[in-house]
């Protein structure tokens, strides 16, 4: 990646980031049959609830070497996370602070938040030092190129790990390509790899990167 490239006007407008988001038990008189079906569902039940608490366990979800970085509480957490929009939950994430004040920076903040269903690919602070300080500060001075290079990370659609592989359009009206699924999967022409992935938020699925991507 060419690091003059990210100065570059990429001609897209912020406007391309505007987003349209019991049983019956039929034993008559005879006692046997009545108290079976009962003591039959109980451990059914019991088992239910089990399974229904492991699929709302936003960590239980993730993966990735970087996910024992996330806080284990607070609004950081997973928990907190999955209750908040995605721009929002992301400022409370320490891996994310360079991105969240790139976003700032190029008004994204209620777009990504009232979008009904993304997926992110979140450069995490350390993809960022590829870049000089100058280089980083004139892109964030340049609200033009920088809502181009941000959007490049979108994907208006929630996508899980075993639909990776593929094409898809970004909110920059670009593509990006990715190559293998869960953790193997890479994404851009940059090959980024996935430090955490498949963290749940109020309304998308975000992949934290180690790499940012360019249009």
């Amino acid at each position: 990646m060419k690091r003059t490239t990210i100065l570059r006007k990429t001609g897209l407008a912020a406007a391309a980031v505007s987003l349209s988001f019991g049983l019956a038990a039929c034993g008559e008189d005879d006692p046997t049959t009545a108290e079976t079906p009962s003591s039959q569902d109980t451990p059914m039940d019991d088992e239910s609830s089990d399974m229904g608490e492991d699929m709302g366990d936003p960590e239980a979800q993730t993966y990735g070497a970087a996910c024992g970085e996330v806080p284990t509480e607070g609004d950081g957490s997973f928990d907190g996370m999955a209750t908040a929009p995605v721009a929002s939950a992301a400022s409370a994430n320490p891996l994310l602070s360079t991105l969240v004040a790139a976003v700032g920076a190029a008004d994204l903040v209620e777009p990504l938040n009232s979008a009904p269903a993304l997926t992110v690919f979140a450069p995490a602070n350390p993809a960022f030092e590829a870049f000089t300080k100058k280089q980083l500060n004139g892109l964030l001075k340049d609200k033009e190129a920088l809502t181009g290079v941000l959007t490049h990370h979108v994907v208006a659609e929630q996508i899980s790990p075993d639909q990776l592989t593929g094409e898809f359009e970004t909110l920059a009206g670009d593509t990006i390509t990715i190559n293998g699924s869960g953790e193997e999967a890479t994404v851009g022409d940059e090959k980024a790899t996935v430090l955490c992935g498949n963290i749940p938020t109020a309304n998308a699925t975000v992949y934290v990167i180690d790499t940012v991507l360019m249009p």
